[in-house]
């Protein structure tokens, strides 16, 4: 072991090795331990302090290092009266306020990691490989030298960070007019429970992303699903659903929508800011995909808020699909009293998102290797996109999927008739590949005919390919 990075490696060997040992009995030195297995002295070093850390040695000054003794179990504690308090009680009436429920199952499954030898097809985030990794190390390296990355910024964000996403996003936007939060999935809960209040309906695209779901069912609010085509949900739905339900909320995923991958144009874009004005209701716009476009994508629609005369949308700009899973940024733009009222809840709930990730997402942002990372990003993402599709072809039946979206990281993909999408995604696992089940993107959770292929989460192309083979197989099997 010549690596200082190897000291987890050598951690979980020694963990293996010490646990074994008596309560009590001497462990080898730093210096015989360093001898044996090669290591630096860094590295032994640090694997001693983990163990250390985790209860199983104690240091001895003068004496060396003990197998520590084993710890006294904890008493049985008898924790069924937690569901009762936890149980939320809506009043008495005839109009009882829906329950806040807190049901991440669907979201939890796009973080699970599969082992080793399951090809992941499942996952949201960049594979490491994609990520532009020099980039936000050296930019994480360079700002945390400075003194200012550890103050405490302001509520709102930086305002250097907001200046540049109001200059990104458009439509006249200036810093007072966005908001930093940690990421796309907090903005989504900050809007949904600070413009709605419990029992309100929320007007949804149907299928749509399981944090959408899972934000409104947090908040209490009652979920209205409403039918999409190739362009995203359908204006004449909507309008039916915000006439009969009164909603005065409205999310939508104009660009790559997940897991559709259908994308709104200009006139689409116009009728739904034109609907929102008309009936007096908020239209939250999550673009969390501009930034992973094809090289073969047509040009992009501008965001809606460039279209809106009246400061009924409300746009969320991540910044962690292209970028790494915990680089949590995101900013919420809108105009008018909407942005104190979320500003004042962005504060309740988290107070300010640290200042270190801020300026590293300026660092990144604001300098010249931005552009190329994107650049880059989007001929890997065509690459990928081009052999899972060929697999598709080639493994799975004919009439698999009708849409390949110039953008985005995923597929949405029909399976065959009267296939059970959960029980193909747990057969597909069985044999080796991680995919979604359509269902997971339901605001009933109901079985679905279709399942969401990823295609970033894999090491490679080859390995999305390999997996979608594996896909087959199951596939093959259940007919």
């Amino acid at each position: 072991m010549n690596n200082d990075s190897s000291w987890r490696a050598l951690a979980e060997s020694l963990y293996r090795e010490f646990e074994a040992l008596p309560a009590g009995a001497r462990i080898p030195t730093h210096r015989q331990l360093v001898a044996r297995f090669g290591a630096s002295a860094t590295t032994v070093s640090r694997a001693l302090t983990s163990l250390n850390r985790q209860g199983l040695i104690e240091s001895r000054p003068g004496a060396g290092s003990f197998r520590c003794a084993a710890r006294p179990s904890l008493p049985h504690v008898d924790t069924g009266w937690q569901d009762a308090a936890l149980g939320i009680t809506p009043g008495t009436g005839v109009d009882l306020i829906p329950l806040r429920h807190h049901d991440a199952s669907a979201l939890g499954a796009t973080l699970s990691s599969p082992g080793t030898d399951v090809v992941d097809l499942n996952g949201g985030y960049l594979h490491p490989d994609l990520q532009p990794l020099d980039l936000l190390s050296k930019a994480l390296g360079k700002v945390g030298r400075r003194t200012e990355a550890w103050e405490r910024p302001e509520a709102a964000g930086l305002p250097e960070l907001r200046d540049w996403l109001a200059t990104e996003i458009g439509g006249g936007l200036a810093r007072h007019d966005v908001l930093i939060t940690s990421g796309g999935q907090a903005a989504l809960s900050l809007t949904m429970h600070a413009i709605a209040g419990p029992g309100d309906p929320v007007i949804v695209e149907t299928p749509t992303y399981p944090g959408i779901l899972a934000a409104a069912q947090g908040a209490g609010l009652r979920v209205v699903p409403v039918p999409m085509d190739h362009e995203g949900i359908q204006p004449g739905h909507l309008e039916r659903a915000l006439v009969q339900t009164g909603a005065r909320l409205v999310v939508v995923q104009p660009t790559f929508q997940n897991p559709t991958g259908a994308t709104q144009g200009e006139e689409r874009q116009r009728e739904l800011v034109d609907l929102a004005i008309r009936h007096g209701a908020f239209l939250v716009e999550d673009d969390f995909a501009r930034y992973l476009t094809h090289t073969d994508a047509a040009p992009l629609a501008r965001p809606l808020i460039e279209k809106d005369s009246a400061g009924v949308v409300v746009h969320i700009r991540s910044l962690t699909k292209p970028t790494s899973p915990n680089l949590r940024i995101a900013g919420v733009a809108g105009r008018g009293p909407v942005m104190a009222r979320l500003r004042a809840a962005h504060m309740v709930d988290t107070m300010f998102v640290p200042a270190v990730l801020q300026h590293t997402a300026l660092d990144v942002l604001a300098g010249p290797s931005w552009p190329r990372a994107v650049r880059v990003l989007s001929a890997a993402l065509t690459q990928r996109r081009a052999a899972t599709v060929e697999a598709i072809r080639q493994n799975l039946p004919m009439g698999t999927f009708t849409h390949q979206p110039r953008g985005g990281y995923h597929l949405w993909i029909q399976i065959p008739p009267g296939t059970s999408d959960r029980d193909l995604a747990l057969r597909a696992l069985q044999l080796g590949v991680s995919v979604t089940p359509g269902s997971n993107y339901s605001s009933t959770g109901g079985a679905t005919d279709r399942l969401r292929i990823s295609y970033v989460a894999a090491p490679s192309a080859a390995d999305a390919a390999a997996g979608v083979r594996r896909l087959g197989l199951a596939i093959a099997e259940r007919g």
